[in-house]
C-alpha cells in the first residue's frame, strides 16, 4: 500500500512510520509543499517464492522450431566442451 504525507508529519512520528513499513510494509510519498520529494518503504529482498509463477509467467516464450534449435545448440556446446582439457581455475 503506498500513502502519501508530508515530510513534517513523518519527521514528527518517525517510529510510527519505520513500524507501519515494517509491520505492514506500507510505502510512503513524502510531500513538500504538495509536490513528492522523496519515498519511504521497506528494503526490498528482492523476489519472494510466492512470486515465482508471476516471473515465470513474464519469461519468453520460444516457438517450438526455435526451442528445438536452441536445444541442438546446447548439445553441440556440451560435446565441444568435453574434448577441451580440463584446466585448474587457479590459474593466471
Amino acid at each position: 500500500m503506498r500513502s502519501h504525507t508530508t515530510v513534517n508529519e513523518v519527521t514528527q512520528n518517525f517510529a510510527k512510520y519505520i513500524d507501519r513499513m515494517v509491520r505492514r510494509g506500507e510505502h510512503f510519498v513524502l510531500l513538500r509543499d504538495l509536490k513528492p520529494v522523496a519515498e519511504l518503504r521497506p528494503v526490498t529482498h528482492g523476489p519472494r517464492l510466492r512470486d515465482l509463477p508471476e516471473i515465470l509467467a513474464l519469461l519468453p516464450h520460444l516457438p517450438p522450431e526455435d526451442l528445438a534449435s536452441f536445444e541442438a545448440d546446447l548439445e553441440a556446446a556440451r560435446i565441444e566442451l568435453n574434448h577441451l582439457p580440463l584446466r585448474t581455475p587457479w590459474e593466471s
